[in-house]
Parts: structure tokens; sequence; C-alpha cells
């Protein structure tokens, strides 16, 4: 297959009123032509491409940000191109692209967002931004929305599928990506590892293990470091990494798969039955996935996208307790793992947030880590990557956005080892805290809820007593105390927002709650919404299970809310507008989030992976006094 001549992109990124962020991967480096800005015919812009950062991970593969700064027109709809010495974008991607190039929109206000997190190739689901592509289709620019929040797992590189692992071998082929020396590993280098028989759902013996003390210390066994569930395919290399972002954002790269090859993999007579119907399910999924990548692609070129990292775009657990932090970076293989991540969600994800936030010292040494994987020169950037601490970001939109990092300035336990970390510390809390204040209203981004299912957080806290935290994942903002009282306080403080719009993923389920301070009639309004997964769904009936519990024992008057750390909020859950009593919506969606001028939810619904929408309306009042009477 001849490589064309953009891989993966181009996705718009951060779009201000003083910038305009795009993000691509090209077969080459591009040194002659230019990125245009367009208002009504009119050139506002012009990047030549040569002024561009452009880091190379292959033979035929260059990742670029092109970063223009200017004054942005708002409201009004404009058009970029990325005119190459084969043609501008309409010539070159004649399916994305029109005449006139690409149009999006700056927007003056958020009013309008696209949200949601977990996008999972093989889960047995449909795709919810392909949906989404449908709908954004629909709509005049100046309509669409103003944009697109992805809250964590835009990869999983801790489970990983059968067929991915050998589609991934055929990505790094294709694309010359560049062989690693892999430190204690039993394999030298990536490539002996991707060319051996453990390469393949064998990669739980390749791991490096490690002793763990069960049943109070009377037991001593040996366990893998790694503590996700399915690591027999975890992400190592940085080149695996690398085709994996590049699966996930590109339909090009599908287009060179051997299908048949990769389904005759799984008659080799080394697999069982069960296996091979594992392969073939698999299979089915990622081909499902690959369908609709044209459309992702589309909606990612036209809406300014966000993101921030969850565990997955990592590793399950990922920071989760003191013990775990010792256990992996304290052993060499594990902490290249994690630190080869840290550089790919730069470079693909973390980059296009905020660009001026990326000093030439920081971009060169990524830049010559990426460039020589295995050498010193890596691992400084492996070093660097694992001890930065600014991931968190905020865009300067009406109202303001706060993403929180979550994941690597954790409030660790001093009582045990094997306790849940807070999900921020002290100073991150503050830092967040100074970031909120004197604002009339605010939208919160959090990976994991800051309000979630009561019961589901009650199950993780008693796991964690009996000393398997890392089993239930047990990673809420209510699992440590310290960091719960200090987000509480936070919440009560006299110049706090009257609104507080928080925005999270991770669960695989649906829902909306608003949430009130016990001892006042008003300020602040406080919406928890979450929106879980784009591709990705919570195993049935467990959830049932779960949210009847949490109904019969959190319900808003319950004398149990006394003895939880949230006991100071009142918390009143919105039922969508589907049949049943059900207020966890279990199914693949991406949230529509409409904001009034004061910053508060006008509309809250999801829009499913089959192309239904969900609403989660407000309750009025009455009607909310009705359903408690009713309900005790």
């Amino acid at each position: 297959m001849s490589i064309p001549l953009f891989i993966a992109g181009p996705i718009l990124r951060a779009v201000t009123p003083h910038q305009v962020a795009i993000w691509w991967t090209s077969r080459e480096c591009l040194t002659e032509g230019e990125l245009l800005i367009q208002h009504k015919g009119a050139v506002l812009a012009n990047l030549p491409l040569n002024a561009c950062h452009q880091i190379q991970i292959g033979e035929r593969a260059w990742v670029t940000l092109a970063t223009v700064a200017l004054s942005v027109p708002q409201d009004t709809v404009l058009t970029y191109d990325i005119v190459t010495k084969m043609g501008c974008l309409h010539e070159t991607m004649p399916h994305m692209a029109t005449k006139d190039g690409i149009e999006f929109k700056c927007a003056s206000r958020a009013d309008y967002l696209l949200h949601g997190s977990c996008r999972h190739p093989h889960h047995a689901c449909g795709d919810a931004l392909v949906a989404a592509k449908k709908k954004v289709a629909s709509q005049n620019v100046l309509d669409r929305p103003a944009l697109l929040m992805m809250s964590g797992d835009q990869i999983y590189a801790d489970h990983v599928a059968g067929p991915m692992m050998l589609i991934l071998t055929r990505v790094i082929q294709l694309l010359g990506l560049k062989t690693e020396t892999l430190p204690g590993c039993t394999y030298p280098c990536s490539e002996t590892l991707q060319s051996s028989h453990q390469h393949i759902n064998g990669r739980e013996s390749v791991l490096p293990t490690h002793s763990v003390k069960r049943w109070f210390g009377l037991q001593t066994r040996q366990e893998p470091i790694f503590s996700a569930k399915d690591i027999d395919n975890h992400l190592i290399s940085l080149n695996e990494f690398h085709a994996m972002y590049l699966l996930v954002w590109s339909p090009e790269l599908w287009k060179a798969i051997d299908w048949g090859e990769v389904a005759d993999y799984a008659n080799q007579p080394s697999f069982s039955d069960k296996e091979r119907e594992r392969w073939y399910q698999e299979l089915l999924q990622l081909r499902a996935f690959a369908d609709g990548s044209n459309d992702v692609r589309w909606l990612l070129s036209r809406i300014p996208t966000y993101m921030i990292f969850d565990d997955h775009d990592v590793t399950d657990d990922w920071n989760l307790t003191v013990g775990w932090e010792h256990a992996v970076y304290g052993h060499p293989l594990t902490r290249r793992i994690v630190g080869n991540a840290l550089i790919d969600y730069w470079l693909f994800q973390g980059w296009g947030n905020n660009p001026t936030q990326y000093d030439d010292a920081f971009i060169t040494a990524m830049k010559d880590g990426i460039a020589r994987p295995g050498s010193a020169t890596h691992q400084k950037a492996v070093d660097q990557v694992l001890a930065y601490q600014q991931w968190h970001y905020t865009i300067d939109t009406m109202p303001k956005v706060v993403v929180l990092d979550t994941r690597t300035r954790r409030w660790h336990s001093e009582s045990n080892l094997n306790k849940p970390s807070g999900l921020m510390d002290w100073e991150a809390l503050v830092e967040f805290q100074q970031a909120i204040l004197n604002q009339p209203s605010v939208v919160i981004v959090s990976a994991a809820p800051m309000f979630g299912v009561k019961f589901i957080e009650t199950l993780q806290k008693g796991m964690t007593t009996l000393g398997y935290p890392l089993l239930v994942d047990a990673e809420n903002w209510m699992a440590h105390r310290g960091a719960a009282n200090t987000l509480m306080s936070i919440f009560t403080h006299t110049r706090t927002p009257e609104n507080f719009v928080i925005l999270s993923g991770d669960v695989h389920y649906s829902f909306a709650y608003d949430v009130k301070i016990r001892s006042r009639r008003c300020r602040p309004n406080i919406y928890q919404i979450t929106c879980s997964g784009f591709r990705n769904e919570f195993p049935e009936p467990l959830l049932s299970i779960c949210e009847g519990l949490d109904r019969f024992l959190y319900s808003p008057n319950s004398p149990l809310n006394w003895l939880t750390k949230r006991k100071r909020m009142k918390i009143l859950k919105r039922d969508p507008d589907t049949a049943g009593r059900k207020r966890l919506v279990n199914r693949s969606a991406v949230g529509e989030l409409f904001l009034s001028k004061s910053g508060a939810p006008e509309k809250i619904q999801i829009l499913q992976d089959d192309g239904k929408q969900v609403a989660f309306p407000a309750l009025s009042p009455s009607r909310a006094l009705r359903r408690r009477r009713k309900r005790n």
C-alpha cells in the first residue's frame, strides 16, 4: 500500500481568540507549503510549514503541531487549509475538505459542549463519536458545539485485543517506527519481543512481578507489578504507543490491514477453541471500530478538541496507592512503560491543549528522546515527563473551563501504603481553588466523578479495608479523607462561583446530579454530569444491582448519608426521560451540555451510539418534594 501524505488528522485542537492549533501526522517532513486561516475568502494568517514543530517518530511518520498566533474572529465561519507541494487539502484529502478548506468557528461562549471518555476499540458496542459526527454534519457551522472535551481513556494501553497486537506490528513495519532497547526485560529490544511467541496474548509472563503480602501479612505471593486485569497484551515500547494512537485517530492505516491474514492467525495449533472464539469476536469489533474511523476523523477536524488522561491511557490503577507507585517506578521496565505512555500522551494529546504551555527546552527534550528510543536522551525524556506537574490547564472561555490532572499529583496516604491516594494533593487543590475564585460560573473537568454512586464508593471502601483496593479500582474523590474534606471546603468557600458544572467520565455509565449544601438555600449550585463511555459500557446486571442498592440505602433523606464524607451535601438525582426507574444509563454515548448565560445547565442530554437522545430534565421544587414523599 502507498502511504497517504496525511496519515492521521488534521485534528482541530486549541482555538482561542488569540491562536489556532492544528495537529496531524504525515508520511514525511513538510518543508514546503503553508497553513492558511481564512475568513470569507480573505487570508487572516499563513504559517509556513517549515516553521511548525515536526517530530519524526518513524521512517515514514512525522507528528506536527501547527500553532498560529492571530486575532481570531469569534462567532463566524472560518476555514483552515494545509497547502503542500501536492496541493491543498481538497486535493490531498477530497473526502475531508472542500475547495475552501475545513470550516470551523471560535465561539465567544462555551454554551454548547460535547464531552465523554473511554473509547475502547474492541468493546462490544457502537461508537458514540460516529453518532456525534452525523449530528454535527447536519448542523450549520455556527450552531455546532463550542468544543469537544475528552476526559480520559482515549486509548487503552493495558487492555489490548490480540488481533490489535498483530495489527500494531504491521503498522510499526509499514511506517518504520523505531526499535527500542528495553531495560529490565527478558527481550533486549522491542523488535525481538514483537517477533517472539509471547508478543501476542503472552505478555503477562514478560512483565515483571513482585512479592505481595495478603491476609494481614500471613500470605506472601508473587504478583504482576502492573495490577491491570488484562495485561497479556499490555503496550510496552514507544513504537507500540505510536501505532496505537495512530490507529485510534486514523482511518488510513486500517486500509492497509490484511484482514484475512489477521483472521488466519487464530488457526495456529497453540490456540484453544475458546481462544480462537475470543480472537474472532475481538476481530469483529475491531472491524466495526475501523469502519467508523472516517466519521471520527471528520468530527475531530472541525470541533476544537481538548483532552486529559485517565488511567487506561497509561495503565490501570495508575498511581492508585503509594505501594503501587513504589513497585512500578522502582523497576526499570515498568517505569519505562509509564514514561513511554506519558511521552505519547504529550505528543498525541497534551501538546495541543495549550501549546504555549510547553517551552522550547521541553519540546526539544521530547523530540530528542523520541528520535532515539532506548538511549540516554530517551531515558531523560522519561524522567522529565514523570516529574512534570503541569498537565492541568484552563480554557479561557465563558464560562471558564478548568481541566484537572487527577493522576500525577496524588495525596498519599500516610497510614498505609495500600490505601488509595487522594486524586489531588493539597497543593494541587489550592491551585484549583485559586483558578476558580471570583468566577461567576465554572466548568470543571474531573475524570472521576466528584459525586458518584455512593453504594459503589462504599463497596470500594470495603474492599480497601480488606486490603484489595486495586481489585475494585477504589478511585473516587471520597476515598481519601484529606482530599475529600479539602474539596468540600472549596465548594463552601464564600468566593466560589455561583454555578459549578462538573463534567466526568471513567465509570462507563451516564447520570446527572444536582448538589446543594444542606446549610444553604442559595449558592453555590453544583451539577455533577457524567457521560461514559464513547465506546464502552458497564457489565449488566451488576450495574442494576448496584443502582438498586444505592437507591435503597442512600436516598436523599437516608440517615446513612450522615456517615459519609459528603454529609454536608444534599444530592438530588435526575431521572432520564427513559422508561423505568433507572437513573444510570448504561449505553455508550457522547454527552451534550447546553449552558445558560449564567453558566447553569439549560439542557443535559446524551447522544447514544444508536443516534437516540436521552435527556436528564431538572425537577421542579414541587415535583422533587412529591418524589421524596413517595419514596420515603
